[in-house]
């Protein structure tokens, strides 16, 4: 594969690039195995849909062709599960999970991972995907399998982490 420069010029980065360097959907650590796509989330409905707006120029056009999203404002029935499982981007600052190159969070780095970057922070957020198992162990054990209205807000969560608890 040729490797192929990436700018960024949205509300949050200005001149950023990177380097794709993997095919898109390829080539991922063998410990990382999202269920879903960024694609595939973005048509089910996360993050109240206000997520991807303004950077949509980064992202095949495909991605948001059935995209899930909201011009205004977050919108919690947008999300599959209807709820709202998000914290706020200073909550996340706060704790300190957000790093320059990916100032959206983990989702804006599986985006960019997902179309071929690799970085010095994929270890990190790989480790903290890993750690959203334990979500799917309280599903498991708490609710009947298929039960989606079990608790929504915890497969909220596992969603906007490329878990789909659908099926368990």
């Amino acid at each position: 594969m040729e490797p192929k420069e990436i700018i960024v010029n949205d509300r949050m980065q200005q001149g950023y690039r990177y380097i794709l360097t993997k095919p898109a959907g390829r080539c991922f650590h063998p410990d990382f195995k999202p269920d879903l796509t960024p694609k595939q989330m973005l048509q089910m409905g996360v993050f109240g849909g206000k997520y991807m707006n303004d950077c949509r120029n980064e992202f095949p056009s495909s991605w948001f062709e059935k995209a899930r999203l909201s011009p205004e404002k977050a919108d919690p029935k947008i999300n599959f599960f209807r709820v709202s499982a998000s914290k706020s981007l200073s909550y996340w600052l706060e704790k300190g999970w957000i790093h320059p190159q990916d100032p959206r969070g983990w989702f804006q780095w599986y985006c960019r991972y997902y179309m071929g970057r690799r970085s010095e922070d994929d270890e990190r957020q790989i480790r903290r995907w890993k750690a959203m198992k334990r979500h799917v162990a309280q599903i498991r054990k708490h609710c009947l399998k298929g039960d989606t209205e079990c608790r929504p807000v915890q497969r909220q969560a596992l969603l906007h982490w490329a878990y789909d608890s659908r099926y368990i």
